[in-house]
């Protein structure tokens, strides 16, 4: 979901030098129409050859954008990064919010497990193995079957409501997306969606859910978005500012 820029190769003299290699990722889409740029947010930056382009176009294309990769390798540098390892104190990001990890007490939890050690997101408890170490693996599977439940079901919901004809919704471990969708009608989410606000989850189910109608990013394709929903800047914009702190 990151900013690309898009657009033709202007016309230029100057001799091309080509980038290096590892910089930056050429791939070919017989859909895409114009020359485009991304960056990920694992850093790597993709230029999208057309149907009718060429690489050498793409390598001038990518050159007279590098301000402009530049400029976002730095922003994406400056993002706020979520902790490696997680541990009782830590804040991670929950339901939109920052929030410690607390241990669970038995007047805060309901302990079904016994004495299974539990911990607190907000309102949230969730069993962990012990208080020691690095809970986030455990924490995050607990993320994941949450994902798994929600997600589809307010899929589901989010079709009815817009008219769209959905096959089929999987939730997965995505690490560069946060959604997809295919022509056959199945839309993929990433589980980490629960840790954003309503607003921002809706928006990418609303985004994948409009791609069944465009299967691009036309200006057709986001009219329709702002039809179903209009908040969708504010959730590009949080999307922006915290998917670091999803890893994303």
């Amino acid at each position: 979901m990151e900013t690309p820029v898009s657009g033709e190769v202007a016309p230029s003299n100057q001799q091309l030098e080509a980038p290096v290699s590892n910089e930056v990722v050429y791939q070919r889409s017989l859909r895409a129409k114009h020359y485009r740029l991304t960056l990920q947010r694992d850093g790597t930056a993709v230029a999208t050859i057309p149907k009718r382009g060429s690489q050498r176009g793409a390598q001038q294309f990518v050159e007279q954008h590098r301000e402009w990769l530049e400029r976002e390798r730095l922003r994406q540098a400056r993002r706020p990064r979520a902790a490696e390892v997680w541990v009782i104190g830590t804040h991670v990001l929950w339901r939109g919010e920052m929030q410690e990890i607390r241990r669970a007490t038995l007047e805060g939890a309901q302990f079904s497990g016994g004495d299974r050690p539990q911990v607190c997101l907000a309102a949230d408890t969730f069993r962990v193995a012990s208080f020691d170490g690095d809970i986030r693996p455990t924490l995050e599977a607990h993320f994941a079957r949450r994902g798994k439940i929600e997600l589809p079901a307010r899929t589901w919901e989010l079709a009815a409501i817009s008219g769209v004809d959905v096959k089929m919704v999987s939730v997965r471990n995505q690490r560069s997306r946060w959604g997809s969708c295919s022509e056959s009608g199945t839309v993929s989410l990433n589980w980490r969606l629960v840790q954003t606000p309503d607003f921002v989850r809706d928006y990418i189910i609303y985004h994948e859910l409009m791609h069944l109608r465009e299967m691009n990013h036309s200006a057709r394709f986001w009219a329709r978005v702002e039809e179903v929903c209009p908040g969708w800047k504010a959730a590009e914009k949080w999307l922006k500012q915290n998917g670091s702190l999803l890893g994303l």
